[in-house]
Order: structure tokens, then C-alpha cells, then sequence
């Protein structure tokens, strides 16, 4: 669970609506900006076919504390604005819109996104929030700040399409080891049929590598991936789970 590092940094709260809309800190459990849902309570469960919708709020603080970078180099420094810039691993059908276009906001405010759409297809998906910030930096003393972009990823979120009865019988854990990984990995917890398909995907959705799963462990050979961040998809006739991976 990350609330330590969520509750410095980036703050989500959420509750059930039915519109594309949102109002900054309208809805914040507590005043000092909790993080709330933290990991263990996560989002709200969808339903097939069912429209959807559940707010983020965030926030993050006037300037870096040692949660932001415990090697302590630049606590203190200006945090000059942030920017939700990708939420990952929606179900498909699945949007997010900031309240403002370009969901950019100062440092020290708060905004809010709206996740919303409707999808048929059941699973669990897991859930990645980017924030991209820049920090003032004082490089040498007497010199003025210097703009520095650092990108932080939350991860531990999901959103569940389904009965909880249906997708446990159905879905077991996901696991790939090692991960991060350099050569190979192996996909298991998935329980393997004829219609078992797992690929690898890169995060704009582009399949790089794809194979029917009819047995309890899948490999796949990285050595043609370029070192970055991937999601392993595994789908059948109940459902769609996505996970990922790093290639180093």
C-alpha cells in the first residue's frame, strides 16, 4: 500500500456520479487531504454494460518532501505544477477527463478527473495513474531555478468488471516473474483453455507478441523488446486482465 508516498504527492479521492464532470476538492474525505481510497479500498466495482463513472481528486505540495525523494538532494525545492498525465490499464470503453482540458494544474492546487464509459467485458483490471511534475532546481547557488520534469507512476488501483463471486472463481492471481526482467518471463495464475490468449502490448495498445496459453505457465523470449515498460493482457471467454512489466 502506498499511502506514505500518496498522501505527499498525489491524493485521490472518489465517489459515485453520473457525469462527465468534476468539482476540485469538493469531495475530500478529510481536511488534510488523506489519501482516500487508498490501495485496499481502491475504486469502485463496474458492471457489463453498466455506465460508469467515479471521480479522482489530487493534489500535490508546494514543494518536494522526502516521501517525493528520500534521497533527500532536492526536499525543499518548488514544485512549480504537475500534470495527470496518463491513467493505464482502463477497461476498455473506459475514459478519464480532467476539469480542465490539458489537466495541468500548480503546484500546491488541486484538480479532479472523471473515469467514466461503459464496457462488456468482464475482469480485473489493474490501474495506473502518471503524474508528470516540474520542480524548480537550484543547480548552483546565486543561479536561478532550472525547470526539471520527473514523472512518477501509482500503481495498486484496479477496477473490477463483474460479480466479485464470478471473477474469483474465474481468475486467479496474475504473476510474472521476474519482473522487472531482461531475457525471458513467465506468465502463470491464469487458468489455461483453448480460448486463452496472452500477448504483450506495448502502452499505446500495439501488440507485440501474441499466443494461445494451453498450459499453466507461458514464456516470452524479450530479447526483440527494447527496454521500457509493457502490459501482459491474458483474455479468454470470461474476462480480460491486463498486468505489467518492465524490460530493462
Amino acid at each position: 500500500m502506498k499511502k506514505l508516498i500518496l498522501s505527499s504527492l498525489f491524493t485521490i479521492v472518489y465517489f459515485v456520479s453520473y457525469a462527465q464532470s468534476c468539482t476540485p476538492g469538493a469531495n475530500f474525505v478529510d481536511s488534510t487531504y488523506g489519501v482516500w481510497p487508498d490501495t485496499t479500498q481502491n475504486f469502485p466495482q463496474a458492471d457489463p454494460n453498466v455506465f460508469y463513472s467515479t471521480d479522482l481528486n489530487f493534489k500535490v505540495p508546494d514543494s518536494v518532501t522526502p516521501a517525493i525523494d528520500p534521497s533527500g538532494a532536492f526536499v525543499g525545492s518548488t514544485i512549480q505544477q504537475f500534470t495527470v498525465s496518463n491513467v493505464i490499464g482502463l477497461p476498455p470503453g473506459f475514459d478519464y477527463a480532467c476539469n480542465i482540458s490539458n489537466c495541468t494544474y500548480l503546484g500546491g492546487g488541486n484538480g479532479c478527473a472523471n473515469i467514466y464509459g461503459t464496457t462488456d467485458t468482464i475482469g480485473v483490471f489493474p490501474i495506473s495513474i502518471e503524474v508528470t511534475a516540474t520542480v524548480l532546481i537550484v543547480l548552483l547557488p546565486g543561479l536561478p531555478p532550472t525547470p526539471v520534469t520527473q514523472t512518477v507512476s501509482f500503481d495498486g488501483y484496479q477496477i473490477l468488471v463483474g460479480t466479485n463471486g464470478k471473477i474469483e472463481a474465474v481468475l486467479a492471481p496474475l504473476s510474472i516473474v521476474p519482473n522487472p526482467a531482461t531475457e525471458q518471463i513467465a506468465i502463470s495464475g491464469y487458468l489455461p483453455s483453448a480460448q486463452t490468449n496472452i500477448s504483450i502490448q506495448d502502452l499505446s495498445g500495439k501488440v507485440l507478441e501474441n499466443k494461445a496459453a494451453n498450459q499453466l505457465d507461458t514464456t516470452f523470449n524479450l530479447a526483440a523488446l527494447k527496454s521500457g515498460t509493457y502490459m501482459i493482457i491474458v483474455k479468454d471467454q470470461f474476462g480480460t486482465r491486463t498486468e505489467k512489466f518492465v524490460k530493462l
